[in-house]
């Protein structure tokens, strides 16, 4: 068995979530808020047999997807440092998914 641990940007997470539903997955949502930019993420948590783990990712892949925005300097850690606060252009979105093997699971 697997747990899969998804976090993708909070545009993406509704989307993500139904398909991996509607394709039989377990999903649980929990709200989460990035280190870097500030700004909130979901984190997807998924138990999986290991057989149907390529699957679930790859669902992640079709709904997750990356695209550039507009950024003011000031939101990322470490901005006062820097001499300017001129707008920068970032790419947000995708996912970033953590697979771990789970020795045992119990649903009661």
């Amino acid at each position: 068995m697997k747990m899969i641990f998804a976090i993708v940007n909070n545009d993406d997470s509704t989307v993500a979530s139904s398909a991996l539903t509607e394709a039989g997955f377990s999903v649980t949502r929990l709200s989460t808020t990035g280190g870097f930019l500030m700004v909130g993420n979901t984190t997807l948590l998924i138990g999986t047999e290991d057989d149907k783990c390529k699957d679930a990712i790859e669902i992640l892949r079709h709904h997750c997807t990356t695209r550039k925005r507009m950024n003011s300097s000031t939101t990322s850690f470490g901005a006062g440092l820097k001499n300017h606060s001129l707008p920068e252009e970032i790419t947000v979105g995708g996912a970033t998914v953590f697979v771990l093997s789970v020795d045992q699971m119990e649903k009661f």
